[in-house]
């Protein structure tokens, strides 16, 4: 059914809770799993919002987002391997998520994306945006939401 199937984490354990439903569909599936994650984008004028720090200190963060998000990576990875699903890790540097998830939906050739959503209602949820919906209003493959 599934070739390969993109999850997305953010560490959190809604995600987490996707994560484990990606694995085992991966599973039933003989399918590949895309583990992916987004780290923000350092920035770096000051029309960005950046602050004047020197470059080693913007180094130290960058560094320290990408072991955050090395972290998320490696549960996705343990947890395929209890399962036998090969598991392929890739990590975003964007800020805008939802697209770099199409974005990685799409180069990498998955056919599903699984993915959590806060479900956040009301106020919260126009002020805040979400970063679900714009993935499933824009893929062009089938998205899993678990909540």
């Amino acid at each position: 059914m599934y070739q390969r199937i993109l999850v997305a984490t953010d560490g959190s354990e809604l995600s987490n809770k996707a994560v484990d439903h990606a694995v085992r569909l991966a599973a039933t599936c003989g399918a590949e799993l895309l583990a992916a994650t987004v780290i923000p984008v350092y920035p770096r004028g000051y029309y960005d919002g950046s602050l004047a720090l020197h470059e080693d200190e913007i180094a130290r963060i960058k560094q320290s987002w990408a072991d955050i998000g090395r972290k998320h990576l490696d549960v996705v990875r343990d947890a395929a391997a209890a399962h036998k699903v090969k598991v392929t890790e890739v990590m975003a540097e964007s800020d805008l998520v939802s697209d770099a998830l199409l974005e990685l939906a799409a180069k990498h050739k998955a056919d599903l994306i699984v993915m959590a959503s806060h479900g956040r209602r009301g106020m919260s949820r126009l002020l805040l945006g979400s970063e679900t919906q714009h993935v499933v209003t824009h893929a062009k493959i089938p998205v899993l939401v678990l909540h």
